[in-house]
C-alpha cells in the first residue's frame, strides 16, 4: 500500500450529488455536496427524473471542486470510488457514468461501494473501528442493525417488516402540513412537547431484532384525521413529541438488546435519521447506563446524510481487498449487503 492512499469518491444515490477525495479512508481532504432539496420541496419528496437532470448538471462541476479542494490532480489519485446501489437508477446510473469515464481516462481502477456500507464506515471518519461491531441504519428507506464481525463482513440481523423509520417521518411530516424533509422540524417540534398521544411501540417486545412502523403512522393518521372530523384542534407539538417517543423507545430498545446479544465493542448509529437529536441523546443515555463499556460512535451532521467522503472510507477497504469492478458495471437499485 503507498504511504498515502487517495480515492475519489462519488456518490449519487437520491438527491444529493457529491464527490470527494479521502486520505488512507479516514481523512476528509474534500467533500463536496450538491443538495437538490429545494427543488424537490415544492413535491413533498424526491421526484426521481428531476434527481436525475440535477446529478447531470452538477457531477463534472462537483468533480473538478473536489480535486482543487483537496489540492490534488488525477495522477495523485490510486482509484475511484463509486454508490452502485441501493438507491434510485437513474440517478444511481449518473454517478457511475461519470466514475467509469473518469476511471477510465485516468487509468485508474474503479471501486463498486454499497450505499448503506459507506453510511457506517462514515463512522470511520470520526475515530478507528474496533470488530466486532454493531451498526444501527436508519436513513429514509432503511432501517437495519447491522453486525459486523470484520472489515467488510455485513450480516443484518433485524430490519423493518414495512416502512422504514425515515418515510414514517416524511409521511407524519406531510400529514401536519411541514414542508419536505420534514425530520428535522419534527425533532425541534418533539423537544417542546410531551408524549401524551401514547402511540403503539410495535414489536418492542417480540424475540427479534426487526422493526415495524407502519402500525405506528397508522394509528398517527387515524388519530389526525378522527380529530379533523370532529372539529378538534391537536397540539401539533405533542402530537411530534408522541410520534418521536414511540420511533426512538422501538429503535433504541431492540439496538441495546441487539448489543447485549452479540459480543460488540463499538456501537454506530448512522444514516440520515441519525441526525435526529432525541435518537442520539436516549441512545447515548441508555447505552452509557445499561452497557457502559460498549462505544457509542455517531458521526456528526454534516456526514449523517448522504456524501461522498462516507463512500470514500468504505472503499478503503474494498480497495485492500483490491475488490475492483469492470466497466460494465452497472446500478444495482435493490443492492442489499452480503455477508461474508
Amino acid at each position: 500500500m503507498n504511504e498515502t492512499e487517495l480515492i475519489l469518491a462519488i456518490e449519487s444515490s437520491c438527491d444529493e450529488t457529491s464527490v470527494a477525495v479521502v486520505e488512507n479512508g479516514e481523512k476528509i481532504l474534500s467533500n463536496i455536496v450538491a443538495s437538490q432539496i429545494n427543488s424537490h420541496k415544492r413535491f413533498g419528496g424526491v421526484v426521481p427524473e428531476v434527481a436525475s437532470r440535477h446529478h447531470v448538471e452538477q457531477i463534472t462541476i462537483c468533480i473538478e471542486e473536489a480535486l482543487t479542494e483537496a489540492a490534488v490532480e488525477a495522477k495523485d489519485l490510486q482509484a475511484v470510488a463509486v454508490t452502485y446501489g441501493p438507491g434510485l437508477v437513474g440517478a444511481l446510473l449518473i454517478g457511475l457514468s461519470a466514475a467509469k469515464a473518469f476511471a477510465w481516462a485516468n487509468g485508474l481502477p474503479l471501486l463498486p461501494i454499497n450505499h448503506m456500507a459507506g453510511h457506517i464506515y462514515a463512522a470511520r471518519l470520526v475515530e478507528p473501528l474496533e470488530f466486532p461491531l454493531m451498526a444501527l441504519l436508519v436513513s429514509g428507506g432503511h432501517t437495519e442493525l447491522v453486525y459486523m464481525e470484520q472489515d467488510g463482513s455485513f450480516e443484518i440481523i433485524g430490519e423493518t417488516r414495512d416502512d422504514a423509520a425515515g418515510e414514517a417521518y416524511d409521511k407524519v411530516g406531510r400529514v401536519l402540513g411541514l414542508s419536505y424533509p420534514s425530520g428535522k422540524e419534527i425533532d425541534e417540534l418533539a423537544h417542546q412537547g410531551e408524549d401524551t398521544y401514547d402511540f403503539p411501540r410495535a414489536m418492542i417486545k417480540e424475540d427479534n431484532f426487526d422493526f415495524s412502523f407502519s402500525g405506528l403512522k397508522s394509528a398517527f393518521i387515524n388519530l389526525t384525521h378522527n380529530a379533523e372530523q370532529r372539529g378538534e384542534v391537536l397540539e401539533h407539538k405533542n402530537l411530534a413529541a408522541s410520534f418521536q417517543a414511540s420511533v426512538v423507545e422501538v429503535l433504541v430498545t431492540k439496538t441495546v438488546k441487539a448489543c447485549k446479544t452479540y459480543p460488540v465493542k463499538q456501537l454506530i448509529v448512522a444514516g440520515g435519521v441519525a441526525a435526529n437529536r432525541g435518537l442520539r441523546e436516549e441512545m447515548a443515555r441508555v447505552l452509557s447506563q445499561e452497557l457502559p463499556a460498549i462505544k457509542l460512535i455517531v458521526p456528526p451532521l454534516r456526514l449523517c446524510g448522504d456524501n461522498a467522503a462516507m463512500i470514500g472510507a468504505a472503499a478503503h477497504v474494498e480497495l485492500q481487498k483490491k475488490h475492483f469492478a469492470g466497466m460494465t458495471l452497472n446500478a444495482d437499485p435493490s443492492l442489499a449487503f452480503q455477508h461474508i
